[in-house]
């Protein structure tokens, strides 16, 4: 089995049209019992700026991504958790009714990113 063959079979990749249905994903998953919140990622992969999170564990691993025409200006997203609309932050704010998930930039990753 190749190396692509054994990372499709451990990985399913979503891919969103937008950035906003993809934020649903860490809403949701901070709303579950467990509260855990994702980590929102930025990868430049092939000219391609890629934000992407993980969900799932050993044996069923989910990559959400979308693919942005440009690099995120800020360091973080202000997601507010009543209606879901999101904006780019430079810095944490005081919003109680936000999440504050800062984009943190790769280098390089091992994943493969359909095309």
């Amino acid at each position: 089995m190749s190396e692509k063959e054994k990372q499709s079979s451990l990985h399913t990749f979503l891919r969103y049209k937008d950035l906003e249905d993809m934020l649903k994903v860490i809403l949701f998953s901070a709303q579950s019992p467990l509260g855990l919140v994702p980590m929102l990622y930025h990868l430049e992969l092939k000219q391609r700026q890629i934000l992407f999170i993980q969900t799932g564990t050993i044996g069923g691993v989910t990559i959400h991504y979308k693919v942005e025409k440009e690099k995120p200006s800020k360091k973080f997203i202000e997601l507010n958790r009543l209606t879901g609309q999101y904006s780019f932050a430079e810095s944490l704010g005081s919003d109680t009714q936000s999440l504050y998930i800062p984009v943190l930039e790769l280098e390089d990753a091992s994943l493969k990113f359909p095309t």
